[in-house]
């Protein structure tokens, strides 16, 4: 098939999607990974890419570097294609794809652009889903390519809203992909007066549960459901007699 990508990829849903690219007939022309600090499936992405010699993989910030821009230009990319990759494309690089930069975003655009995605929809009781969008130099704020939600219920935690949300994704780019290959893809500028944004350290300032306070039983249980991940240091805690106590919650639906 006659596309130039390049595949810039971290965690497992990366590794799924790139085994559906390549089933599809697309070999990547150059692999990002992340530093061996922060990746969960790198030898896997390695694997699939075997095909490129050591030039073409890039490893945490070496895309960024001055050699590697000109190794990338050299490849004359229609797209970098970007699954859960954790860092910030400088304009060099957004600029080099003869069509852009694509990234596949475990939120409902535009709410929920950054960090804990799954976290803040339900805090904030904001509409969920999948998006994928072009990126630009702001995060998460490109125009968006297509969308799908997801269901939040009332037993959902931010952790079973995740699990979720990964199954949208991969059905999503996959639905998408025809589309991208063919170049008839969609733009639709995002309203981003009506979205919301987070960064990485803003969960830290609803973590803290104080035992004094009064409030709505409702507000209570949301803010458990929100701060139940994978994690136990993402979670609510309270403290007494000098000690910190983490709290997550489970919660079943009756028959």
């Amino acid at each position: 098939m006659d596309i130039n990508i390049a595949y810039a990829g971290d965690r497992k849903i990366a590794v799924d999607l790139l085994r559906f690219i390549l089933k599809e007939g697309v070999k990547p022309k150059a692999l990002f990974v992340s530093s061996d600090k922060k990746a969960s499936h790198d030898d896997e992405l390695i694997e699939l890419c075997s095909h490129l010699d050591n030039s073409k993989i890039f490893r945490g910030k070496e895309f960024k570097e001055e050699n590697s821009v000109e190794e990338l230009k050299s490849l004359k990319l229609d797209y970098i294609i970007s699954i859960h990759f954790p860092y910030i494309y400088p304009k060099d690089i957004l600029d080099l794809p003869a069509h852009g930069v694509i990234n596949l975003h475990p939120a409902y655009l535009p709410f929920n652009r950054g960090w804990h995605t799954p976290t803040w929809a339900i805090y904030e009781d904001t509409p969920y889903g999948a998006t994928m969008h072009f990126m630009d130099e702001d995060v998460d704020c490109g125009d968006i390519i297509n969308r799908e939600k997801v269901e939040k219920k009332p037993e959902d935690t931010a952790n079973s809203l995740y699990k979720k949300v990964l199954n949208v994704e991969k059905k999503l780019f996959k639905d998408t992909w025809k589309d991208l290959i063919n170049f008839e893809y969609d733009r639709i500028p995002q309203e981003l007066d009506r979205g919301t944004k987070h960064h990485k350290e803003g969960i830290k300032k609803i973590q803290r549960l104080k035992l004094d306070e009064k409030v709505k039983v409702e507000e209570f249980i949301r803010k458990l459901r929100a701060l139940t991940t994978n994690k136990i240091s993402e979670a609510a805690y309270f403290e007494k007699n000098g000690n910190k106590y983490s709290v997550q919650i489970n919660i079943e639906k009756e028959d």
